[in-house]
Order: C-alpha cells, then structure tokens, then sequence
C-alpha cells in the first residue's frame, strides 16, 4: 500500500514537472512577477489595517476602503478590458504595477482619510486593470496541455511568496520599530514598514519588461465588444459569473478583517497574526499547486464543488471556535479548501469563450468579484462595531452554501462529465 502510494506520489511529480517545462518564456517572466509581488502584498495585507488602526481610524473606515476600491474596480471593469486589449498585455501588467506601488506609496506620505479613499480609487483601478489582463494573458501563453498547470501555478507562487511576506510582515514593525526608535505598534514602524511594501513592489515589475509584447486582432478590441458578448450569450455568462458574484458577497464580509479578528476575537499580537497568515498561504500555495492534478482526475467542476463544500464546516469553526488553536487549525484548512479550485475555474471560464471575448469576459468575473468587495466590507465594518464578528460570518456561510449549489445546479446536475468547449491557443 505505501510502496503503491510512493509510485502515485511519483508519478504526479514527473507529470507535474514535464508540463512546468513546457511553459513560454513570457509565462515564466510573469511567474518571477508573482514571486516578488506576492511578497509584497503578503506584506501590505496584513499590515495596512493595523496602519490605519494606529493612526486613530476604526473597523468602519477600513470597511469603507475596501469598498472604494472594490467599487473602482466594478465600475471600471468594462472601459478597463477594452483598454487592456488596445494597450496590449504587457503594457497592462506594467501600468497595473506602477499604479499600485505609487498608490501604496502615497498612503505613507499623506496619511488622511480623504488621501486614503483617493489612493484606493487607483489602487482599485490597478487592480481591475491587473485581473482582467491575468487571465487572458495566461491562456494566450500557453498551450492546451500545460494552461491549467500555469493558472494554478502562478496562484500557488503567489500564495507561497506570500507566505514569506506574511511572515516578514508580522516582523517588520519591530525591526522598524528598534530602528525609529519607537514601539512595533506605533504609526511610524507601520508606516516604514508600507513604505518598504511599495519599494518591493515596484522591483516587480522589472521582469515585465522583458515580455515579449501580444495584441489581439483588431476585432477584438471593438468598444461595442462586451454588449454584443453579453447579448448573444446571456445564459451562459449568467452561469459562469453569477456564483462568483455570491461568493464575493460572502468573502467581502470576512476576509479582509481576518487579521482584525484574530487580534479582537483570540487577543494575539501581530508576530503571531503574521506567522498565522504566512502558513495560511503555505496551505493555500499547497492547494494551488495540488489543483491540476485533483482536476484531471475528477473534472474541474467536480473539484470545485466538493473542495467548496468540504471547507464550509471549517468556516464554522473559524468563526466560532472559543479556542485560538482550532479557530486557527480550521482557518488553514478553509484556506487551502476554499482556494485550491479558483485557478481551475479561471481556466474553466476562459477556456469557454472566443478569443475574441476573454477580455470582456475577464471584465465580467471581475465584476462580479469587486462586486460583493464593494459593499459587504462597510456593512461587514460597521456589524463589527455594533455586534462583533457572529453576523459577519454567518453572512459568509450562507452565501458560499448558495454559490456552492449554484455551481452544482448550473455544470454537475444532470451531466456525467464535463465537455469543454474546444479553443485555439495563439
């Protein structure tokens, strides 16, 4: 039995190496991107809420920032994926990472509410502009065999450089902090310590230049593009996009106060917060790279309903467990559960639609993420001043139930296998 299961081991292994070979140079420059900009925002993540805490704000103006962000990047996300196809791929990725770094960057030097809620509107412009140019330039660069690999592997880079950044972030205060002279949770070590996410960030982009550039065909870039996408394909894009906008409602109430409630809820401090959060990326960096070879085996729509499924009682117990290390055993492995089928169903998604229509259809999913992220973190926000973390969570809970279904009543019911619609790589 084990010598069995040592052979299996092996095998994925040796498929998983043959197909990371076989990946383009352009992919390979994004994936060295990930690597530095995953540190980065493990950084930033998890020490811009305490930033503004220690500047005197509340849990109610980090709510509404999250939505101005999350409502830039809705209302933007169409002009935005017919921009990304006029500038190209590569201009896209690198005006996203400028944005972003330069935005990071401004919130240290002009440390005000009305500064902050300017800089998210860029930030959330950047990152519209990031995420509707991600999945398009993935499947363009790369073949058939090796996409699903690519898309789970750039995830899972990212979750494992995050790991280290999250685990950096929960020290960098105190190193400077002992170099200001000033305590780890002063407003200046948080400051210093963004400032640095900023620097690390705009490194990241020095491996974009080098890609090699892409356009699509001019009739791609048509500005009627996602109207005319949208009314030949109602149904189909109501089903791709639709479980993703409930899934953001509920990951909108909770997820970015994750390190807020561990600090309330469990009383830890934030070595603790950061160590927690850098092996909650291991595990979702674990889950990413699993991914491909769970999906060739099940389907890909199999892996995302059961992995789904299986991580809401550990949701359950995140939120409801009296005791630090359950509530934190559960939050690993929600991560890696929950997480582990987003790259599979990029893939799934992208692999539907012409080429001609990824970036409408990326602007939609995006859409539909910013969505939930613009308004549940202020209701989210303002539930954790009057009533604490329960209703949040119960809000998450039963908002992944209902995507979770979806998923099965739209591509599991009724059907034995899934069967992709065929598309040409480029």
């Amino acid at each position: 039995m084990t010598n069995t299961f040592r052979i299996s081991i092996t095998r994925i292994l040796r498929d998983y190496a043959v197909h990371v070979r076989a990946f383009r140079p352009n992919a390979r420059l994004y994936l060295v991107n990930v690597i530095i900009s995953g540190l980065s925002m493990g950084v930033f993540r998890l020490l811009f809420n305490f930033y503004v805490l220690s500047l005197g704000f509340d849990e109610v103006l980090l709510g509404r920032l999250i939505t101005t962000s999350s409502l830039t990047a809705l209302l933007v996300a169409l002009p935005v994926g017919y921009l990304a196809d006029l500038m190209g791929r590569k201009r896209s990725l690198v005006s996203g990472g400028i944005l972003t770094s330069l935005a990071i960057l401004g919130m240290v030097f002009s440390p005000s509410e009305s500064a902050f809620y300017v800089l998210h509107v860029i930030m959330g412009f950047a990152q519209s502009l990031w995420a509707i140019t991600m999945s398009p330039f993935l499947v363009e660069n790369s073949g058939e065999g090796e996409r699903t690999y690519l898309f789970s592997f750039g995830f899972g880079l990212q979750m494992l450089s995050g790991f280290v950044g999250n685990w950096l972030g929960g020290y960098l205060p105190g190193w400077v902090g002992t170099w200001q002279g000033v305590a780890a949770t002063d407003s200046v070590a948080y400051g210093w310590a963004v400032a640095a996410v900023a620097g690390m960030f705009a490194l990241g982009i020095i491996p974009l230049l080098f890609m090699h550039r892409n356009r699509l065909e001019s009739d791609a870039r048509s500005v009627f593009a996602p109207i005319e996408y949208a009314a030949k394909h109602p149904k189909l894009l109501g089903k791709l996009i639709l479980p993703m906008l409930v899934t953001s409602i509920g990951a909108g109430m909770i997820m970015p106060f994750m390190n807020v409630f561990f600090r309330v809820v469990h009383h830890q401090p934030d070595p603790v917060i950061g160590s927690l959060f850098a092996w909650g990326s291991l595990a979702m960096g674990v889950g990413f790279l699993a991914a491909p070879a769970l999906a060739e085996r099940m389907g890909r729509m199999r892996l995302v309903v059961i992995t789904q499924g299986l991580s809401v009682p550990f949701l359950i117990l995140l939120g409801f467990s009296p005791w630090f290390w359950l509530s934190a055993g559960a939050y690993y492995v929600r991560l890696a559960l929950m997480n582990m089928s987003n790259p599979v169903y990029q893939t799934f998604v992208m692999e539907r639609v012409d080429a001609s229509a990824r970036a409408t259809v990326a602007s939609l999913v995006s859409m539909s993420w910013s969505f939930g992220w613009a308004f549940s973190p202020s209701i989210s926000g303002w539930l954790q001043v009057k009533y604490g973390f329960g209703p949040p969570f119960i809000g998450t809970i039963t908002a992944y139930i209902i995507a979770i279904t979806m998923y099965w009543a739209f591509f599991l019911r009724g059907e034995a296998k899934e069967s992709p619609a065929p598309i040409q790589d480029e």
